[in-house]
């Protein structure tokens, strides 16, 4: 009994396929199911996880573009970063797993630089400086 309950199981793990994205530190994973449109951002609506309008938009504005937005339901694990980095971050995941599904549809998301991985990262605090480029204090004497 127990053996069926674990085929059936790796045999819906097989059917989905997760995606990654990367924005500064954060790491977004996406899973896209036929459904209605729903998104679930580390088990919370897209709503909630997002409080601020400009990045609900940021964030699925692949599924945007595409018209795909009430024809797949998509499942979000977001990781690291501040709340802007993961926005990009699930935007990228979302892009390349549209993507995937539609390879037609590439010209359009690289069109709106969905596919592009933002390479900008903090640059590193140097030793002897108040921040990575702010110098010392000046003092005459």
């Amino acid at each position: 009994m127990e053996n069926i309950e674990v085929k059936q199981n790796q045999e819906k793990r097989k059917n989905r396929t997760i995606f990654v994205g990367r924005r500064k530190t954060a790491v977004a994973r996406v899973m896209l199911k036929d459904g209605v449109g729903k998104i679930i951002v580390n088990k919370k609506n897209l709503e909630d996880y997002f409080p601020i309008i400009r990045l609900q938009k940021h964030a699925t504005e692949a599924l945007d573009v595409t018209n795909l937005r009430n024809k797949y339901d998509v499942y979000v694990n977001v990781k690291g970063g501040g709340i802007d980095g993961q926005a990009g971050a699930v935007r990228l995941a979302i892009a390349r797993a549209i993507e995937a599904k539609y390879p037609e549809l590439r010209p359009t998301l690289k069109q709106y630089g969905l596919l592009t991985r933002d390479p900008r990262m903090v640059e590193r605090k140097k030793y002897g400086k108040h921040k990575a480029r702010r110098s010392t204090q000046f003092s005459k004497r």
